[in-house]
């Protein structure tokens, strides 16, 4: 049903253990999943082999060496078995939870872009996917480290082939190209849906030695601009609050959070005062309405998102 894509940093220390956890994990899915990996990093060849996923070493890359994003999906859309294709971070464990959620979007909508939360964890070892409790055992690690982080940080994207025609050269690993990838879906007035109500997708923690300035290499200096550059400016990124849909438990809903996530970007300043209003205890109790307003605005905390997977 589903074809994953990604690439890798080399499968050394740390790094080679959360890469072999994640693609483990989504090759258990499902036993007709496919799963490409990009890059010729070392390693990458082995992995591949012992987990029987596909192996493909040539990519474009750019002027920094960089992996090219257009590159990648243009060739994973060509050579997918499925018409549903998934792109994540090479750090990210998917769980049952996500597989059902694209299953019952594919039942609704033949074209749309899947997204949603990720929580952080500390992982510093191979999970042992052999044992019976290694599911219950992760998600109880995941809940109890309680970091789920906000609606800019998106690490997966599953949607239908063909939605991506073209794409800029935006790369893999400094910031903005995540939050072109959802502007570009709505921008073509395609479904975006927010999974992140059902899905725990777990982002194991790791440094930035990868990178000759490190974090600061990752999210600024003169990699990131150029991506923003490629993306069109700041007005063409997106975030997961502007999800058309949001997907439920019981049902998939329009995401009339998007508003307030839309009114946030215009003006923050007022948007963080009304936040904090309406997270106030004291705030509208007259009124009766604080739980409805907070509902309708999908203001959560993440206690409060915590407490929902559970």
């Amino acid at each position: 049903m589903i074809t994953f894509f990604t690439t890798a940093k080399p499968f050394e220390g740390h790094t080679g253990v959360i890469q072999r956890n994640a693609l483990t994990s989504w090759k258990l899915l499902d036993p007709d999943v496919e799963v490409i990996l990009f890059g010729d990093e070392a390693g990458a060849a082995e992995i591949a082999s012992e987990l029987g996923i596909r192996h493909e070493p040539q990519v474009s890359r750019n002027q920094f060496g960089k992996k090219r994003l257009d590159d990648m999906f243009a060739s994973a859309q060509a050579m997918a078995r499925h018409e549903i294709l998934c792109y994540s971070n090479c750090d990210i464990i998917l769980l049952p939870d996500f597989f059902q959620a694209v299953k019952r979007i594919n039942n609704v909508y033949k074209n749309f872009l899947a997204i949603g939360t990720r929580w952080n964890s500390d992982i510093s070892e191979m999970i042992d996917f052999s044992h019976p409790d290694w599911l219950s055992n992760l998600k109880e690690a995941v809940l109890r480290q309680n970091q789920p982080q906000d609606e800019w940080f998106i690490d997966y994207f599953a949607f239908s082939r063909g939605l991506y025609p073209e794409i800029p050269p935006l790369v893999v690993g400094p910031i903005y190209w995540d939050n072109w990838m959802v502007w570009k879906a709505l921008q073509m007035d395609k479904k975006v849906l927010d999974i992140s109500p059902v899905v725990i997708a777990v982002h194991q923690n790791h440094d930035y030695k990868h990178h000759a300035m490190g974090k600061q290499g990752m999210y600024g200096g003169e990699e990131a601009a150029l991506n923003l550059k490629h993306a069109g400016g700041k007005e063409h990124l997106r975030c997961i609050g502007d999800a058309t849909h949001v997907v439920l438990k019981n049902r998939i809903k329009k995401n009339f959070r998007r508003h307030w996530t839309k009114f946030d970007r215009a003006a923050p300043s007022l948007a963080r005062f009304l936040r904090f209003r309406l997270w106030n205890p004291t705030f509208f109790f007259f009124l009766g309405i604080t739980r409805p307003v907070r509902a309708a605005l999908g203001l959560r905390s993440a206690a409060t998102l915590a407490r929902s997977k559970k």
